[in-house]
Formats: structure tokens, C-alpha cells, sequence
């Protein structure tokens, strides 16, 4: 019975003490929000902004992937909609290996109205689990993702696509959001060119 209750104190005592040396992970908000990125001049700054925002989107695109120059329109119709609603934006250029001078021509090639960063390493990529260009995902103050995904539901397949979308499932996300709404539609599986390692 003695040897019992030691065994039990022992093992609490154990468990104590490697809870203790267990340093805490990060929360999803300092996660995020310590998220540097250069932009298209080589400044670094931070693309996901919290404070006095609803929410922030980030749009993951490569310059040649024909998906991602196809919803530019449609991309910047949003952010004009949203951005004065306090929606940040951001856009972020991933495996290219153009210079800056060469993004900000297909920037404003684009007519991208929103700030522009470069994740050459695929830094915010990987904490945020995104996969394909083009792939949105909208983060709220406290760091969690609201929704990820693609921007609606007109490409089907790759080189197939509806005549006109369906499902909008950006924008629904965002007037949930603004209307302090719960977000039905989470997450959905983007169509487009996988994000390659750095």
C-alpha cells in the first residue's frame, strides 16, 4: 500500500515537472501577427494586420499561373468592396524568383490595388498550411483563420470553369464577419498551381 502511494507521488512529481519545462506554443495571433515580409521595394513589413480591422486576407498568387491572373478582376472588385469596411488586404507573391521591379510590373500590370509582399521562403506559407496559388485566407484579430480556400466556386477543374460562380465563398465570409456572424463555410479545397518548396 506504501509502495503504491510513493509510486503515485512519484509519478505526479514527474509529470510536474515536465509540464513545467514544457514551454508554451505560440498563439495563433503572435504567430501571425510577428510575420515579416518584404514588399515589392524590399521593405519589410507586416501583411497581417490586427489592429482596428475586422479581419485581415491574404491572397497567395505566382505571377505565371494562369488562375491567379484570371481572378485579379474580380480580387481587386472585393478589395474595394471590403477594404473601407476595416478588411485588410495584402498579396503575396510565392515561389517566384522574379526581382521586385519584375512583380510591381505584374502587379500593376494587374491592377492589384492592395499592399504586395514577396515570401521567397515560403515563411507565412507554411503558418498558414497554404498550398495552391491562388488561395485566400482571411484571419481575424485574436489570429485564428475564419475561412481558407479559393476566392468562389467558377473553376471546377483546372482549365475548366463554370460561366459564372455559384458560390462567392470570399465574399461570404467577410459580410458574416462585418455582420458578427458566424462563418458557414470554413475552409474548401482552392483549384490552381501548387506552391512548390523554396
Amino acid at each position: 500500500m506504501k509502495r503504491t502511494i510513493l509510486l503515485i507521488l512519484i509519478l505526479l512529481l514527474l509529470s510536474t515537472i515536465t509540464c513545467a519545462e514544457t514551454k508554451p506554443s505560440q498563439s495563433p495571433k503572435s504567430r501571425l501577427h510577428n510575420a515579416e515580409l518584404p514588399n515589392l521595394k524590399g521593405k519589410k513589413a507586416h501583411p497581417v494586420e490586427g489592429k482596428g480591422r475586422k479581419a485581415s486576407v491574404l491572397l497567395f498568387i505566382t505571377p505565371d499561373c494562369p488562375i491567379s491572373n484570371a481572378y485579379a478582376p474580380e480580387f481587386n472588385a472585393i478589395v474595394r468592396e471590403f477594404a473601407p469596411k476595416k478588411i485588410a488586404f495584402s498579396l503575396i507573391y510565392v515561389a517566384t524568383e522574379l526581382s521586385g521591379k519584375q512583380l510591381e510590373k505584374h502587379a500593376k500590370d494587374f491592377g492589384y490595388v492592395c499592399p504586395t509582399f514577396v515570401d521567397r521562403k515560403n515563411s507565412l506559407v507554411q503558418r498558414v498550411y497554404a498550398r495552391i496559388t491562388p488561395e485566400v485566407v482571411v484571419i481575424l484579430p485574436t489570429g485564428t483563420t475564419a475561412y481558407q480556400g479559393k476566392i468562389d466556386n467558377l473553376y471546377v477543374d483546372f482549365g475548366k470553369k463554370r460561366h459564372e460562380p455559384t458560390e462567392r465563398y470570399l465574399r461570404d465570409a467577410l459580410v458574416a464577419i462585418l455582420e458578427g456572424k458566424r462563418v458557414t463555410v470554413t475552409r474548401t479545397a482552392p483549384i490552381g498551381c501548387f506552391i512548390p518548396a523554396p
